[in-house]
């Protein structure tokens, strides 16, 4: 049975003298042993785990080598010497210099060593010449010097040209010292790493080398659960909207009447979006109890007459449709219902609200749309307020999320005017996605309420799942929702470090 590559080198070692002089290098014990440097190193690193049986110094050490335009200039010569050697005694017009061997690369270098000379005013066009009669190569025998191995001896200013030049490579050796250790054997004796039963029976452990504990070694990470991308994004957006000022509002009531969801919202009983075919509406119970009345008045009011400078609808509103309760299609429901309470307070005072909770739509499945998903709402209220501010708004959000590709494109919602969608790029679907909308609350929705006239507010809502696919280059929504995301990805995004 042919030796280890740790007993050949033991064996090696046992021909040096002991002692701090002694010793071997493990490049040289590599060569002299025919094997791989790397090969060596596994066979050192393995008798250093047996104990004292050597002793390794880690050293590094830098030598210079030929890149591989330097070995093609050390055979062909230089570019600027080939070039020179190529160009005809009469000369040729530049553009038929510049194709001949190391033309492109020469030239400029022939030109500064003034070997050529170029000839502007030439019938024809510019016209390179020869501007002596012969020239050396110094950087061909430059480098011969170095593949001799005397590099050291080139002056610095020569080695860092070369370098620069990209003729010549610095290379970092790292190798070992070796040398016998304090229990130094050419005999490789395997240590134990478990204490087993059989051993134990039988006694036979006191004579067994055992392999020493190292308390100092990490061990397996253990397997843990992960954060949802979209609970995740959640949290950041919460911690987003706190940190610019915003209250978040009570949205615990998924199921709503149709009142709160559409009507206060300016938005017509006749409205597609209020049919069964997008709607989940309940049969029991199918009814709200109570509406507030004098606001239903006004409510139904600027919906079939019009009003406030409005005029409206101009169809007959019925009590019955605005009592049907759905599960809600948005969280504006509970916007309308804070601006209602705001409207009833003595005296006004600005405010910032927002919400991130669950809405229901009746949709089918695809890639882009679920029947439930989370949508995030801020809202505004203040005097004096415009669309520059909603966009100015908008910017500082998703910049904070770290969302800074947008676009703005004008929309129609019943509700806001003017209105406006918004875009985000997506790097993975390599194109722009909608990821919100946004507008100015109308006058028919806020004056029935009893808020002031100069009063406006400005709001937008988005859904959480769309942020999240883009943040992190998610491309589908069973994707998203079926966990199948790279967890290690989403564990060590600044994301998770916020939870930390």
């Amino acid at each position: 049975m042919s030796p280890s590559v740790a007993e050949l080198l033991l064996q090696r070692l046992e021909r040096e003298a002991a002692g701090p002089g002694g010793g071997l290098c493990s490049l040289e014990a590599a060569a002299a042993l025919g094997l791989d440097h790397q090969t060596l190193v596994g066979a050192v690193k393995s008798l250093q785990a047996l104990g004292e049986v050597i002793e390794a110094e880690a050293r590094a050490a830098t030598r210079w080598e030929l890149s591989p335009e330097g070995a093609e200039v050390l055979r062909d010569g230089s570019p600027e010497v080939r070039l020179f050697q190529s160009l005809p005694a009469e000369g040729l017009p530049q553009s038929d210099a510049m194709k001949l061997p190391g033309g492109s690369v020469g030239f400029s270098k022939a030109m500064a060593n003034k070997w050529l000379r170029l000839e502007k005013g030439a019938p024809g066009g510019p016209r390179v010449l020869r501007a002596v009669a012969e020239v050396q190569d110094g950087v061909q025998q430059s480098l011969r010097r170095v593949q001799r191995g005397e590099a050291e001896s080139l002056p610095e200013r020569e080695r860092a040209e070369l370098k620069r030049r990209k003729l010549l490579l610095e290379v970092t050796l790292k190798s070992y010292w070796i040398r016998k250790g304090s229990a130094f054997s050419t005999a490789v004796s395997r240590q134990e790493t478990e204490l087993t039963p059989e051993m134990i029976a039988t006694g036979s452990w006191r004579q067994l080398p055992f392999k020493p504990y190292n308390f100092s070694a990490l061990g397996l990470p253990p397997a843990c659960g992960h954060l949802h991308p979209l609970l995740k994004v959640r949290s950041q957006l919460r911690q987003i909207f706190l940190e610019m000022g915003f209250t978040e509002m009570p949205t615990d009531n998924f199921v709503e009447s149709s009142f709160w969801n559409f009507d206060a919202l300016f938005q017509p009983q006749q409205h597609p979006a209020r049919d069964q075919h997008d709607t989940f509406f309940l049969q029991d119970p199918a009814e709200a109890p109570e509406l507030p009345a004098g606001y239903t008045a006004k409510v139904k009011k600027v919906h079939s007459q019009g009003g406030y400078g409005s005029q409206g609808y101009k169809y007959e509103w019925r009590l019955e449709e605005a009592r049907r309760n759905l599960l809600r299609t948005h969280t504006t429901s509970a916007s309308a219902r804070m601006l209602y309470r705001l409207a009833r307070q003595e005296k006004f005072s600005p405010v910032k609200y927002f919400s991130i909770d669950r809405v229901f739509r009746n949709e089918s499945l695809d890639a882009t749309h679920l029947a439930e998903f989370h949508q995030v709402e801020g809202v505004v209220a203040d005097r004096g307020l415009t669309l520059g501010h909603l966009m100015g708004i908008l910017r500082q959000f998703f910049t904070k999320l770290g969302i800074t590709q947008l676009r703005f494109k004008p929309a129609y919602n019943p509700y806001t005017e003017p209105s406006m969608e918004v875009f985000s790029y997506h790097e993975g679907l390599k194109k722009w996605v909608e990821v919100g909308n946004s507008g100015v609350f109308r006058p028919e929705l806020l004056l029935p309420m009893g808020l002031p006239e100069n009063v406006s507010v400005i709001a937008w809502g988005l859904s959480l799942e769309r942020p999240t696919m883009i943040k992190y280059g998610i491309n589908n929504i069973r994707e998203l929702v079926g966990h199948r995301v790279n967890l290690q990805m989403v564990y060590d995004s600044p994301l998770c470090r916020l939870d930390a």
